[in-house]
């Protein structure tokens, strides 16, 4: 038998859902991540586990593409018999009416669980990201904005986030009236009974504000009473995954600590980026002066199947692994060299780009020998990491200085990929030494 679940969840992207791995991991919380609705057999190498999630690739899939998977994936979700199941999206809840739509998946996972309020949790203060008013605020830089004011989500070049009060936000994206308990509310000790005002008019969702640790816990033990109300379905960051650790810790169910081995160096470490933000492109200039190989690759070459020259990036690649070098293959420095307006008219080209690399470091991996591999981007990690035989991932060592930037030990059938320590690392997430410190390991 089993281990009774206290979680599952679906991660609209890869690097959303490790983060979800992370935030558990290091309360004690032992928990496996599918990267797809896994086989008996699968399912089975993992007896012990209190969370499972499945990591997906909605963030970037349209609201048919949600209908048509998401749909099913919630239904194996419920069967599973966890107390709650999260719909995982990233914490600056970036997203549009054609992609990533979030109403959409409120609405399939609201029928999937039962027809009740969907809670929905945003703020994250691990990872400096806040709600105030049901408007969401993140840290760029050591500075605080307003998500629509953000330099580098306001700009996102597929779902530029121009409205903070995410009510309003997804007002476009779904018809579903959201009630809101705010951090007032939460702070005050009259959380019971704002939760339940919101609770009694039936809403389709129950927005929670999360701006402190105070507010956090509140949020955690509402999050609690709402699932005891039969509310088995939440959406939100990672931050619903903390705000209930709080309380579990409490209740005795989980432990509220974990240790890790330490991180070793690796001779070598390679990395492939199709990230777009400035803090990718800072951690590939700190790389280049640590040492590493900064290799570029237009993207475009993906995109087309242009052979030849993925054969040559892939020789060349190889050759400096061979040579003792680290690298990083990318295929953007910046928002600058962005190209977006030049392939949105091209059905699937981000999807072909993260495919792409994530082709290219199964190569690196399996041909030279690598233990340690490193994909930059979320919606490239979604698509890349399928490019590698893994169907499984696991916490190897969290990274609690940067949130949301985990090591996951990898689980395959293939013996090249089995056990390969992997970091997928979200665009805007990391110091500016990321890569170097996955290369010269960590105690």
């Amino acid at each position: 038998m089993s281990t009774p679940l206290l979680l599952t969840f679906y991660g609209d992207d890869l690097t959303g859902s490790t983060d979800v791995m992370e935030a558990l991991a290091l309360r004690g919380v032992e928990t496996v991540l599918f990267l797809d609705r896994p086989t008996d057999a699968q399912r089975a190498r993992f007896p012990d586990v209190r969370a499972l999630g499945i990591a997906g690739t909605s963030r970037s899939e349209t609201p048919d593409w949600m209908d048509r998977h998401l749909a099913p994936a919630f239904a194996w979700l419920a069967a599973q018999g966890a107390g709650i199941s999260h719909y995982k999206v990233c914490s600056t809840f970036d997203s549009s009416p054609t992609f990533g739509n979030i109403g959409r998946a409120i609405e399939l996972g609201r029928t999937a669980f039962g027809g009740r309020p969907v809670p929905i949790v945003v703020g994250a203060p691990q990872l400096k990201r806040y709600t105030a008013f049901g408007e969401l605020f993140a840290a760029f830089r050591g500075e605080v904005f307003r998500i629509d004011r953000h330099p580098v989500m306001s700009r996102h070049p597929v779902t530029p986030m121009d409205e903070a009060d995410l009510r309003r936000h997804l007002a476009r994206q779904s018809d579903l009236p959201v009630a809101l308990v705010d951090h007032l509310a939460l702070g005050e000790g009259a959380a019971d009974g704002a939760v339940d005002a919101a609770l009694a008019q039936n809403p389709g969702a129950i927005l929670l504000d999360v701006l402190d640790a105070r507010t956090q816990r509140a949020a955690g033990r509402q999050l609690q009473r709402l699932i005891e109300a039969g509310c088995r379905f939440a959406v939100g960051s990672s931050g619903v995954e903390y705000a209930l650790a709080e309380t579990w810790t409490a209740d005795g169910l989980i432990s509220g600590t974990a240790e890790f081995a330490p991180l070793p160096p690796v001779a070598r470490l390679a990395v492939v980026s199709g990230s777009c933000s400035p803090t990718t492109e800072r951690q590939i200039h700190h790389a280049a002066s640590a040492g590493f190989d900064a290799v570029p690759f237009d993207p475009r070459a993906f995109v087309a199947g242009d052979e030849a020259a993925i054969a040559a990036l892939t020789t060349d690649a190889l050759a400096r692994l061979a040579a003792g070098r680290s690298l990083v293959v990318h295929t953007a420095m910046g928002p600058a060299s962005d190209l977006g307006e030049e392939i949105a008219g091209q059905d699937g080209a981000r999807h072909a780009i993260g495919r792409g690399l994530g082709r290219l470091q199964a190569r690196l991996v399996a041909e030279a020998g690598l233990t340690r591999a490193v994909i930059a981007g979320g919606d490239t990690s979604s698509h890349a990491l399928r490019q590698l035989d893994v169907h499984a991932l696991t916490p190897r060592f969290p990274l609690a200085e940067t949130p949301g930037s985990p090591v996951s030990l990898a689980h395959s059938d293939t013996p090249a990929f089995d056990g390969l320590e992997i970091a997928l690392k979200g665009g805007q997430v990391g110091n500016d030494d990321y890569f170097v410190r996955l290369r010269d390991g960590i105690a």
